[in-house]
């Protein structure tokens, strides 16, 4: 298996199309990630070739990619696991015009331009450039031709048991339902050009911009900037400049613009947009409308996208120009799948109603197996309602028979489009010298969707204070990435319990919500535990705290 680890540039698909041409399986991990769970996926994976570039910008902020993958590859020989290649795209510098020199006393590749340190630690032994490897190959390689069931990639996403699973999903089926989905669900056209502002390191990437859109060889665009660097009309001067015709965004990158000017979109010719979809998370009526009206001036369907990694492709969804319109709603079901709605008993529900959303049947692009893991591939998805496919999300189908998804019914949470577990963050926060006790339960917000809110014990000794919170987010941005950095910290002398010791979730997410109808408390150990923390002291996760919340 080979990974990536690279920003949003065309390497990335070339190097994920070699792969699949010779028959080998990748596995791209999200750039966003910290060398700590790089390092994670790499050891599940047994991974001894990755391809990284020496860094990129995100926003005006160079991140060094290099050595972030350094700190990986030491992570990984403590474990036993020794790399044998790490070819380098040359990008940072390129970016930056500049030319690099080999500095022979401490075999790094040193150069400062416009006050950025573009230095690129290097390791002869394992480190090889690519464009220096490009040079030695022919041009022309035969594929090799494989079993509609052979693996072409694992992709890995967040378990609510804290360890990663590694999504492995095959040729033919997964090929096939790309295609046609994104054929009919964006209603392509050859000639149209796509444009997807989501990480080739997430599957709607790999689907929606690699795979299902150069099946139909349509043209798309990467972009591998943030919605509002320059500016915030840097995603409408795209559009405007190169004819977009689809634009597949996620609510999160919505609800960021439309908090600023409309005249960041208006001053932009947006005529060449014809479909609007968005993907990662339901989306909210206000934010489907400023789409629609603004974004779109009125004329465009929003395609609000329902899917997974697990599941391949496309799982719910409007078709542009034939399905009737609901502001969030999910609609219908993509072509081959069989969705219903059980009750917590895996009852099923008939007609108008709400419970826990399941797949009756299979389709092509599900996802075959967890790599390494088949057993936690069944208790995750078939255990809970035997005979379904679980999707971990609530539903609601209403009178017209269209589909709601209404979030998460387990431990994890969709931060901006990236799906977290709280078993993670606790898992990092406890790792931190103060901390007691931990509990991390999701928060609404109104630009993330949903964010972490952290409720802290810590250990006699320390004092709750800025310092103490700042620390803590080090060690999450550390270990799992910035993407995860919790909004709240909340300061607890103890958690509510239950006399059999599992910590009450559903309270913390009442108090965290400063919601104070907390239905039946006689389950608790003590009671008064929930009204202290009503009172005691929580931070925003910013430079500044904020104000006590008092009863």
């Amino acid at each position: 298996m080979v990974a990536m680890y690279m920003p949003m540039i065309p390497e990335l698909v070339v190097a994920m199309f070699a792969c699949a041409r010779i028959g080998a399986t990748h596995s791209v991990v999200f750039g966003g990630y910290s060398s700590e769970s790089l390092a994670d996926r790499l050891l599940d994976g047994n991974i001894k070739v990755l391809v990284t570039a020496d860094g990129v910008f995100r926003g005006a902020k160079l991140i060094h990619l290099k050595n972030i993958v350094d700190r990986t590859i030491e992570i990984c020989k403590e474990k036993k696991l020794h790399l044998t290649a790490v070819i380098v795209v040359e990008h940072q510098m390129n970016l930056l015009s500049t030319k690099r020199a080999l500095s022979q006393e401490n075999d790094t590749h040193k150069n400062t331009v416009n006050g950025y340190d573009i230095d690129v630690s290097w390791n002869p032994e394992i480190n090889f450039w690519w464009h220096e490897e490009m040079t030695k190959v022919n041009d022309v390689c035969e594929p090799v031709w494989v079993d509609a069931e052979h693996t072409l990639f694992t992709l890995y996403t967040s378990g609510s048991t804290g360890k990663p699973k590694g999504c492995v999903h095959t040729t033919g089926g997964y090929m096939i339902y790309g295609a046609l989905s994104f054929k009919y669900v964006f209603d392509y056209f050859p000639g149209d050009v796509f444009f997807c502002t989501g990480d080739i390191g997430w599957l709607t990437g790999h689907t929606y911009i690699v795979y299902g859109s150069l099946l139909n060889t349509a043209t798309c665009i990467l972009y591998e900037g943030v919605p509002t660097h320059p500016d915030a009309g840097r995603y409408w001067e795209i559009v405007e400049k190169y004819g977009v015709t689809h634009f597949y965004t996620a609510p999160t990158a919505i609800r960021t613009l439309m908090r600023y000017d409309d005249a960041y979109v208006t001053k932009f010719d947006r005529s060449s947009l014809r479909v609007l979809a968005s993907v990662g998370e339901p989306i909210n009526r206000d934010a489907w409308m400023w789409y629609h009206k603004v974004v779109g001036e009125g004329r465009c369907p929003i395609v609000d996208t329902y899917w997974q990694t697990e599941t391949g492709g496309h799982l719910l969804t409007p078709i542009p120009f034939c399905t009737p319109l609901k502001p969030g709603c999910a609609a219908l079901p993509c072509f081959g799948v069989e969705p219903a709605i059980v009750d917590d008993d895996g009852n099923e529900i008939k007609g108008p109603g709400k419970g826990n959303l399941v797949i009756k049947r299979p389709w092509p692009a599900i996802m075959r197996t967890i790599y390494r893991d088949h057993q936690r591939f069944e208790s995750t998805y078939f255990t809970k309602f035997p005979g379904y496919y679980c999707t971990g999300d609530g539903g609601m189908r209403d009178e017209d028979g269209f589909f709601w998804v209404t979030g998460r019914v387990d431990d994890m949470l969709n931060v901006s489009g990236h799906l977290l577990s709280t078993t993670d963050v606790e898992a990092s926060l406890m790792g931190h010298k103060s901390v007691a006790e931990i509990a991390v339960v999701r928060h609404p917000h109104p630009v993330k969707g949903e964010c972490l809110y952290c409720f802290v014990v810590l250990k006699d000794g320390y004092k709750f204070d800025e310092r103490i919170v700042q620390e803590l987010t080090q060690k999450v941005e550390h270990q799992i990435g910035s993407f995860a950095r919790p909004e709240y910290f909340h300061h607890a002398a103890a958690l509510p319990k239950t006399r059999s010791g599992k910590t009450v979730r559903r309270i913390l997410r009442k108090i965290a919500a400063n919601d104070r109808d907390l239905g039946d408390l006689s389950t608790l150990t003590e009671e008064a535990v929930v009204y202290d923390l009503f009172n005691s002291k929580k931070y925003l996760n910013r430079k500044v705290p904020l104000r006590v919340e008092k009863a």
